[in-house]
């Protein structure tokens, strides 16, 4: 899979990067989402493959393009058989995020790409539109550190598989009402916190590249974000923890549905049983083989963001393998104009 669609998925998040990036500090945060959506759209239909959007803008009715259950590739098209016989092919599974982080390419803001993972059919946990407290870590830390535990013992595990003091860890958590006691915990421990207003998927990347200055990523989030850095973190060996979270009462902020009760019996109508049940990268990513890819929308941690120039657009991404193990990051020059030829004198 990695072979036939490394480089392709790449261009998908480029895409859809570049799109986006055009409306960055415009104060639109939904144009910018709609144009990378179209865009990440666009580049995977003219893909070999028959693709399933698992994990994408919504349900069909809300979100006409990249909805859940929507099928893309070249093989899924009305006529296929003009350019392939679906049924050689292997289905796959997508999951979609085209602007993660709108407000932040809307406000100018660090910290926004596009991404997406893949794997085989049913190898990416279908989340709903909840929220998940996750937990993520580096890879010294993986089986070690675990969301039960309080976020003090948590720090303290850190602290010793990393060698580093807890007052050397730094501590990535969303900005947000409901992590109140989360953040005053933390400090109190020792550590150093670092809150953001949007973006976690890069913050929980992060956790497991050295360098980055980024040792976990601690609170509540969105479900489906948390299947792709799961997607991701499975593949580079760190740690991540999901569970989701029904009741309003804890999310505090966000649209989560009108009531706990509701929120079970809709995760009951999707086979979810367990409410509570904590998963592991491997249970939300567990396809044989997983890719991700991301682009940079704006500057990151890990990725710059698009930069124009005239006649064209630098672009720097990051495509993850389970397959291969490896982690590569692509500097790549996008030529939108006819290259002019040089006159010597």
């Amino acid at each position: 899979m990695e072979n036939t669609l490394g480089l392709e998925i790449i261009e998908v998040v480029e895409q859809a990067a570049i799109a986006s990036s055009r409306w960055m500090g415009k104060g639109e945060k939904n144009t910018a989402d709609q144009v990378a959506v179209e865009a990440m759209r666009e580049r995977m239909n003219k893909i070999y493959m028959r693709g399933r959007i698992v994990i994408g803008e919504g349900e069909r009715d809300e979100a006409p393009m990249l909805y859940i259950g929507e099928e893309v590739g070249i093989c899924t098209q009305p006529d296929a058989k003009n350019y392939c016989n679906p049924d050689e092919l292997i289905e796959i599974d997508i999951a979609v995020d085209p602007c993660e982080g709108t407000n932040l390419v809307a406000y100018g803001q660090n910290g926004s790409m596009a991404v997406l993972a893949i794997s085989q059919k049913g190898g990416l946990f279908a989340a709903p539109d909840f929220y998940m407290r996750k937990l993520a870590a580096p890879p010294p830390a993986r089986g070690h550190v675990d969301i039960n535990k309080t976020p003090t013992q948590n720090l303290k595990i850190l602290s010793e598989c990393l060698g580093r003091a807890v007052e050397e860890l730094v501590v990535v958590v969303m900005d947000r009402p409901r992590h109140k006691e989360l953040i005053q915990e933390i400090r109190q421990a020792g550590a150093r916190v670092r809150l953001i207003s949007d973006g976690d998927v890069s913050a929980a990347i992060s956790c497991a590249f050295a360098g980055t200055n980024i040792h976990a990523l601690m609170g509540i989030g969105a479900a489906p974000e948390g299947v792709i850095s799961a997607a991701a973190l499975r593949a580079l060996g760190g740690h991540f923890q999901g569970q989701l979270i029904y009741d309003p009462e804890v999310v505090k902020t966000g649209l989560i549905g009108e009531s706990k009760e509701g929120n079970i019996a809709r995760l009951n109508e999707m086979g979810i049983t367990e409410p509570d049940r904590v998963y592991n990268a491997e249970e939300l990513a567990s396809g044989e083989t997983v890719l991700f890819a991301a682009c940079g929308i704006t500057p990151g941690t890990l990725m710059e963001g698009v930069r124009f120039f005239n006649g064209g657009a630098r672009t720097q991404s990051l495509v993850i393998s389970s397959q291969s193990r490896t982690a590569r990051f692509v500097d790549t020059i996008h030529l939108f104009d006819e290259p002019k030829i040089l006159q010597l004198r």
